[in-house]
């Protein structure tokens, strides 16, 4: 389904400031001290875009990013190492640096820190992460849905996974009055109100990953195709390449799955609208049923459309990244991975869509690979081949 979007108010300004130039070098400052951080490859797939008839198609490779095969490692690591360092530098009465997150006394002051989250799979591992780095305690909540994969690799880094019998949304509940009833810090990936500043900083991790694609385009993409759960990631990077690009900003275009399409439905009422839950999709990162309202608010100004996929769509990028024409990377792309490029193929499929996002010969887009196989079990299972055996 396609869907044109009504766009409603700009942000506030303190929205746009934290996702521009200067939010994005804040993050890098932190990010840069963390080991294994690199930029992560942009991949051109000229013989796709040839078959599309567009001039050029871009990936963005999250499925590398700090090893933790998506771009989750941006966020929730980010926050809680700022948070860290923020703690520290009120205790120790003094400016502590990133590059002191190893000093003893730094990590006597995450000693006494937990941090919890609510996930999906990526965004707890991100957390966890970062708090096995800062040598804080972490509790991570997952739902039914999570694989038993995605659960392991969240508890190899250290964290305690707690299992709740219902929904994401019901797990991002449960987190919340655990950390209130422990004292525990929640980084959560969406916003509720009262708690802001956290998730934008979150987001703000984002902006890492559309600076360093637009640091390498030689021209600026005139589309966007974004995945979106609860939006953080679409909002962000929508924000930060409104802002840097200004009068040449591409159409941005949220990539949902039917199942699961929250932003979608908050566009055609436009407000901010929670959908029932129904049947679980293979799109597992992105089943969400409530937009965060900091993401939403930045998506109901900038978004020009919303596109819905179909559980086939989602296998058949998957498939087409990993086994492509001769010409073209293969590139490794999870279950939610792949659906920026599905989005995009959808729209070419459908005459209004096309029309509607004026894509053509002069077209330039630009798609995220948002994870690699976090679970390669369930990878192997649908692509046909392991991971390793593509990356060969």
């Amino acid at each position: 389904m396609f869907i044109t979007a009504r766009k409603g108010p700009a942000p506030a300004a303190r929205l746009t400031a934290a996702l521009g130039e200067a939010g994005r070098a804040k993050a890098e400052r932190v990010l840069e001290a963390l080991p294994g951080h690199a930029a992560t490859p942009l991949h051109a797939l000229p013989r796709l875009a040839a078959e599309c008839g567009v001039a050029s198609i871009h990936v963005k490779d999250e499925g590398r990013r700090f090893g933790l095969k998506s771009f989750k490692a941006l966020g929730g690591a980010y926050a809680v190492v700022s948070l860290v360092l923020e703690e520290a530098s009120r205790r120790l009465g003094r400016a502590v640096e990133p590059a002191e997150l190893g000093d003893a006394e730094v990590r006597a002051v995450a000693a006494t820190m937990t941090f919890a989250c609510a996930t999906d799979g990526n965004h707890g591992r991100s957390v966890a992460w970062g708090a096995s780095l800062a040598g804080a305690a972490c509790e991570i909540f997952i739902h039914a849905g999570v694989s038993e994969g995605r659960a392991a690799a969240i508890a190899a880094y250290g964290a305690h996974v707690n299992r709740v019998d219902g929904s994401y949304d019901e797990s991002i509940v449960r987190s919340a009055e655990m950390s209130a009833r422990h004292g525990w810090t929640v980084v959560s990936d969406t916003a509720w109100d009262g708690y802001e500043d956290i998730p934008l900083t979150v987001m703000q991790g984002y902006t890492v990953m559309i600076g360093e694609a637009l640091d390498a385009m030689a021209e600026p993409p005139t589309h966007l195709f974004l995945q979106a759960g609860v939006g953080g990631m679409a909002a962000a990077v929508a924000a930060y390449a409104a802002q840097r690009l200004a009068a040449a900003a591409p159409k941005i275009v949220v990539v949902e799955p039917a199942r699961a399409a929250c932003v979608a439905a908050s566009v055609e009422a436009g407000r901010l609208v929670t959908i029932p839950h129904g049947e679980p999709t293979i799109m597992a990162m992105l089943e969400c049923a409530t937009p965060s309202p900091l993401g939403w608010t930045i998506l109901h100004n900038l978004a020009d459309a919303c596109v819905t996929l179909e559980e086939d769509e989602a296998v058949a990028a998957m498939g087409r990244l990993a086994l492509p024409v001769a010409g073209d990377p293969a590139i490794v792309a999870g279950e939610s991975g792949a659906t920026g490029l599905a989005g995009f193929l959808s729209c070419l499929r459908d005459p209004a869509a096309k029309a509607a996002l004026g894509l053509g010969a002069t077209s330039r887009v630009l798609v995220f690979n948002s994870e690699g196989a976090t679970d390669p079990a369930i990878y192997a299972g649908i692509v046909g081949k392991t991971p390793e055996e593509i990356a060969r």
